[in-house]
């Protein structure tokens, strides 16, 4: 990938993470202005915690930090193999699990930026084929 694709991508990263680590009530903010279920946040934050080791090779990211993201992904792994139990919109303020991952997601930010309150992903919005 190149450096501008590597920026982009850890960028997402950055900002899912900030999602992973906000209050729950944002959290659920954020996922019902987008009509979003937890699951897809987890789908998609799995996958970025699956991605690092390439970013840390090309010099987007420290070995810090990827220790930090596959971290998170073993506790949203954790929560999916849970059958889906953690994976209900009122288990973000309940779940315990979920407490976990907010102090994980915090941690990484902390470490990676200075500070874990950061800007949430925007709203993608779909392609629709017009340029």
């Amino acid at each position: 990938m190149n450096q501008l694709g590597d920026a982009q991508l850890r960028t997402w990263t950055l900002r899912y993470m900030a999602l992973l680590a906000a209050d729950a009530q944002v959290q659920l903010a954020w996922l019902g202005e987008r009509e979003l279920e937890t699951e897809s946040v987890v789908e998609e934050a799995e996958l970025l915690c699956r991605m690092p080791k390439g970013l840390m090779e090309r010099g987007a990211l420290t070995h810090k930090d990827v220790q930090g993201l596959q971290a998170i992904g073993r506790r949203l792994g954790e929560i999916d193999a849970d059958c889906c139990g953690g994976l209900r919109a009122n288990a973000l303020a309940t779940d315990r699990a979920w407490d976990e991952v907010r102090s994980l997601a915090r941690q990484f930010l902390l470490s990676a930026l200075g500070e874990w309150r950061q800007p949430l992903p925007r709203p993608v919005r779909p392609y629709t084929g017009d340029h």
